[in-house]
């Protein structure tokens, strides 16, 4: 079977959690409704049994028979490099649809022929719109990081792309998070779902090691400089919360000798996968990031996560310390939470369900002490006290 071959060439033995329960019921032809969360072989999950589909069936037309949606231009690459690896002893074709690029390749590529095509909601709407591509053959839909795409505000091009789609067709939709909102959209998408909850099953599993580090705003730079250099840390991701703050991050690590790249949404699209390749290369010991890349990135090995600012979206945590400790391997996330950030961290605690251990570090934040005495009690501004006499 070419799937096989692919998966033992690469060194694949044993299906994951999300693998093993999504599989058997996607080749069953049944809808699904999956949580999980980021790094357990979600790709694989949907992308093995659709190519193992679309090679036994034979291709009657040059149109698209598989549609995946991904919220990101990076997330959309990741799914195609996998859909690429796991597919590259059969002869399918697949077609690669975002904006940020000049879209005259990927009509070119859909004039072709595609069996697979994977794209970012916007323009694939503009492309439909433009009547350079036609829905009415697409057999099996996928819906990936489905919660991401109504954060980014994309539920009314969702429907809308919905409405090109015949009515019998397999519709595979996956989340890290099933607000209510999500189980208003599943309601609405899926016929007869399955449920899958493989983030439940997960959470308890302690392949990323998490701790918080009060500090002042100010300090932050010097505390990060100081892990990366005590810790000997060889790779890191660090999150920022805005796209300025990224720039300017890595002109301040620039002259203490880190060397590092941004990527964010002001960033062509050939500019953020050039840096992303040299992350990936080790060409680079630092990317800086703002949430337009939590769930678009996907490096082996990647050891350590920096929440440089605290996320205000608490989804946002779960995703971005998603990039490390994925598939079996332990991370470290390592996050700076100043006093004015200090209600986001709450939030994030609140919706993990967990606290988040205090780690000690040499840059005393009275700031955050401060903080802490007016409105979480004298118990908790003495236990910081303490820990910051012993750093």
């Amino acid at each position: 079977m070419p799937v096989l071959q692919a998966l033992k060439s690469k060194g694949y033995e044993y299906p994951t959690p999300v693998q093993k329960q999504a599989i058997p019921l996607i080749l069953k032809g049944s809808d699904i409704f999956g949580s999980a969360r980021t790094g357990t072989g979600k790709t694989a999950a949907f992308a093995l049994p659709l190519i193992n589909i679309l090679s036994e069936k034979k291709r009657v037309s040059k149109h698209a028979r598989v549609l995946v949606l991904a919220p990101t231009r990076e997330l959309a690459q990741q799914i195609g490099d996998s859909f690429r690896q796991y597919g590259v002893n059969t002869r399918l074709k697949q077609t690669i649809i975002y904006g940020g690029v000049p879209q005259q390749a990927q009509v070119d590529s859909l004039r072709k022929g595609s069996d697979i095509i994977i794209a970012t909601p916007g323009r694939l709407l503009d492309l439909l719109n433009q009547k350079h591509i036609s829905l009415h053959a697409i057999e099996h839909f996928v819906l990936d990081e489905a919660d991401r795409m109504l954060d980014m505000g994309f539920i009314n091009d969702i429907r809308k792309i919905c409405e090109h789609l015949q009515a019998e067709r397999q519709t595979l939709l996956f989340s890290a998070t099933l607000s209510a909102q999500i189980k208003n959209l599943a309601a609405t998408l899926l016929n007869q779902p399955v449920s899958i909850d493989i983030a439940g099953e997960t959470k308890t599993e302690n392949l990323t090691s998490e701790k918080v580090y009060y500090i002042d705003r100010a300090a932050k730079l010097n505390l990060l400089h100081h892990l990366v250099t005590e810790e000997g840390i060889e790779r890191s991701l660090v999150f920022t919360r805005t796209r300025r703050g990224a720039d300017k991050l890595v002109k301040m690590l620039a002259r203490k000798g880190i060397m590092a790249q941004a990527i964010h949404g002001d960033k062509s699209q050939s500019q953020r996968l050039r840096a992303l390749n040299r992350f990936k290369q080790n060409k680079l010991v630092m990317l800086v990031a703002t949430d337009v890349a939590s769930r678009g990135i996907d490096v082996e090995n990647l050891s350590h996560v920096f929440n440089y600012d605290i996320p205000e979206q608490t989804e946002s945590y779960t995703h971005r310390i998603g990039r490390t400790g994925r598939a079996g391997r332990d991370g470290a996330a390592y996050s700076f939470c100043s006093p004015e950030e200090k209600a986001f961290l709450k939030d994030i605690q609140r919706f993990t369900g967990k606290k988040i251990p205090v780690a000690i570090h040499p840059f005393e934040s009275k700031g955050m002490e401060k903080v802490n005495t007016r409105k979480s009690g004298g118990a908790w501004s003495q236990r910081k006290r303490s820990l910051l006499k012993q750093a």
